[in-house]
C-alpha cells in the first residue's frame, strides 16, 4: 500500500493559487500564455540574478555585511509591496495582528540572514546544494513531530539528494567550518519557516503577499538589533560598514540587489497564480542547474569529478522527488 505523498507548504501554496481553467477564447488564452511566459522569465532572471549579484557584492566589492544587505532587501521589499498594492492593485492589504506575525517574521529574518551568510562564506555551488537539503529536512521534521508518513519511493529519492549533497560537499575545495555552520543553520531555520508559514497562511486566511507585507517591515526592525551580532556596525570601528568605500558601481549593485529581491518575491506570487505546479517546479530545477553552472564559469570554482558526481546525484534525486509528487497530484 502506497500512502499519498503529503504536500509541503510550498505545494499547498501552489495548489491554492492555481487558477481555474474555464473555457476561454483563443485571444484570451494567447494573452494569458504570454503573461505566464513573462512572469516565468521575470522569476528566472530575478532568482538567478539575486544569487549571483549578492555573491558579486561579497566577492568583488568585499561588502562583507550580509545582515545589513538583508535589511536593505527587506525594507525595499516592503516599500515595493505597498506600491504594488496601492497603485497597481496587485493584492489587497488585510489588517493582521502584528503579534501574530512577529514569530513568523523572526523565522523569516533568521532564514534570509543565514542563507545570505552561507552565500557570503561558501561557494555558490555549495550554497545552492545546501538549499536543496531543505526538502529532506522538512520531511524529517514532519515525520518526527507531526507523524506524517511517506512512501518508500519518496524516501529513496530524498536519500539520493542527501548522498549527492554530501559527496559534492566533501570535495568542495572552498568548504570551511564557518560557512558549513551557516549553511546547516540556514537549512534548519528555512525548513521550520516553510512549515510554519503554510500553517500561518491558513490560520490567518491570507495569501503570500498579504503576509509578506507585514513580515518584511517587522523582520527589518528586528535586524536593527540582530545586525551588530554578525556585522561590524559600530561607528567607532574603522572596518564598520559606515566607513566602507562606497563607489558609484558598488552602490549601484547594492541597490540593484534590493530591487531584484523585491522582483523575486513578486514574481513568485505571479508565477504561482498564473501557471501550473509542473511549470513552477521545472522552472525551479532550471534555475538550480543554471546557478550551479554559473559557479564554475563566473567564479572560477574548480571542477572536481567527485563534486560533479555529487551534483548530478543530488539533481537526479530532486527531479525524481518532483516526479513522484506531481504524479500524486
Amino acid at each position: 500500500m502506497n500512502p499519498r505523498t503529503p504536500l509541503t507548504p510550498l505545494d499547498d501554496m501552489v495548489k491554492e493559487h492555481e487558477p481555474p481553467k474555464p473555457t476561454q477564447s483563443l485571444y484570451s488564452r494567447l494573452v494569458e500564455s504570454r503573461l505566464s511566459t513573462l512572469y516565468m522569465l521575470m522569476n528566472l532572471a530575478s532568482s538567478i540574478s539575486i544569487v549571483l549579484l549578492n555573491k558579486w557584492v561579497y566577492h568583488h566589492f568585499l561588502f562583507n555585511y550580509g545582515t545589513v544587505l538583508t535589511f536593505l532587501h527587506f525594507f525595499t521589499t516592503w516599500l515595493g509591496l505597498l506600491v504594488s498594492s496601492w497603485l497597481f492593485g496587485l493584492f489587497e492589504i488585510k489588517k493582521l495582528p502584528v503579534l501574530e506575525v512577529a514569530p513568523l517574521a523572526l523565522l523569516f529574518c533568521g532564514f534570509v540572514v543565514l542563507t545570505n551568510l552561507s552565500l557570503q562564506y561558501n561557494s555558490v555551488g555549495f550554497y545552492q546544494l545546501a538549499k536543496v537539503m531543505t526538502t529532506p529536512v522538512i520531511i524529517c521534521i514532519q515525520a518526527i513531530f507531526f507523524q506524517t508518513r511517506y512512501s518508500l519511493n519518496v524516501i529513496l529519492s530524498l536519500g539520493l539528494v542527501v548522498c549527492g549533497v554530501i559527496l559534492a560537499s566533501v570535495s568542495d575545495v572552498q568548504l570551511n567550518l564557518t560557512g558549513s555552520l551557516f549553511a546547516a543553520s540556514g537549512v534548519l531555520v528555512t525548513s521550520c519557516y516553510q512549515i510554519f508559514v503554510g500553517r500561518k497562511q491558513k490560520s490567518l486566511n491570507v495569501n503570500s503577499m498579504q503576509l509578506l507585507v507585514y513580515q518584511a517591515p517587522v523582520a527589518a526592525l528586528m535586524l536593527l538589533f540582530i545586525a551588530p551580532i554578525f556585522d561590524d556596525c559600530l561607528p567607532s570601528s574603522p572596518t564598520s560598514f559606515w566607513y566602507f568605500d562606497y563607489t558609484p558601481s558598488s552602490v549601484f549593485v547594492i541597490v540593484a540587489t534590493s530591487v531584484i529581491a523585491l522582483s523575486v518575491n513578486l514574481s513568485i506570487f505571479l508565477v504561482i497564480g498564473n501557471t501550473s505546479a509542473v511549470s513552477y517546479n521545472v522552472l525551479g530545477h532550471f534555475k538550480l542547474c543554471f546557478i550551479l553552472c554559473a559557479d564554475f564559469i563566473l567564479f572560477a570554482h574548480p571542477l572536481d569529478l567527485r563534486n560533479l558526481a555529487g551534483i548530478l546525484i543530488a539533481l537526479i534525486g530532486i527531479f525524481y522527488y518532483t516526479y513522484l509528487k506531481l504524479q500524486k497530484e
